[in-house]
């Protein structure tokens, strides 16, 4: 286990498709294309095979797929469990060692940061929602673990946000987590 196979189990939590013959990743085609092109090479890195790469007619959506076997095989191996994530997502243990690379991963993938105006002044916050599932405890404890400011909100159906607000915040995940996906980064370095 490494700190980049858990960041690619954040991807797969974040806006991976995990069924039983493929995993797909989709991501907006628009906004994100150095981040596929991140993606794309993290596949070849770790699985030795090139992930094939769709995009989707009239949407602003990329997915790419792998379908070999041997790359299945092993992610479920190493615990990563089959869609649906909605009521079953979870981090497997065996990853919890690299629990900010998978944090880097879900966040670059469901996250996002946003600006927001409070009395005339701008300022940062980091959000990510996460779907009823054993991971939304997991990510909360990782938080706590590191003592970030956040909250965490129901927002129905059993779905959760996380909020962290202001700069400071943004700094300490800046060093302690960071950002692979460009468009948060971009937004993030406003601030920085």
């Amino acid at each position: 286990m490494d700190a980049r196979l858990a960041e690619f189990i954040g991807i797969m939590l974040g806006d991976g498709h995990f069924p039983k013959d493929r995993l797909k990743i989709s991501l907006n085609s628009l906004d994100e294309k150095e981040y596929l092109e991140y993606i794309s090479d993290l596949i070849v890195e770790l699985f030795k095979t090139k992930p094939i790469v769709k995009y989707r007619k009239d949407e602003n959506t990329v997915d790419l797929f792998v379908f070999k076997k041997r790359v299945l095989d092993y992610l479920e191996k190493v615990g990563l469990i089959h869609s649906p994530k909605w009521k079953r997502a979870t981090i497997p243990t065996s990853f919890l060692f690299y629990e900010l690379d998978v944090l880097r991963g879900y966040f670059d993938t469901d996250g996002c940061v946003v600006m927001t105006h409070n009395n005339g002044t701008l300022y940062p916050r980091l959000e990510m929602k996460i779907c009823p599932s054993p991971m939304q405890k997991q990510f909360i404890q990782i938080l706590n673990k590191y003592s970030f400011n956040f909250g965490a909100y129901s927002i129905g159906k059993g779905e959760v946000r996380i909020q962290m607000n202001g700069k400071r915040q943004l700094a300490k995940w800046i060093s302690l987590v960071g950002f692979h996906n460009q468009k948060h980064l971009k937004k993030a370095m406003r601030f920085v």
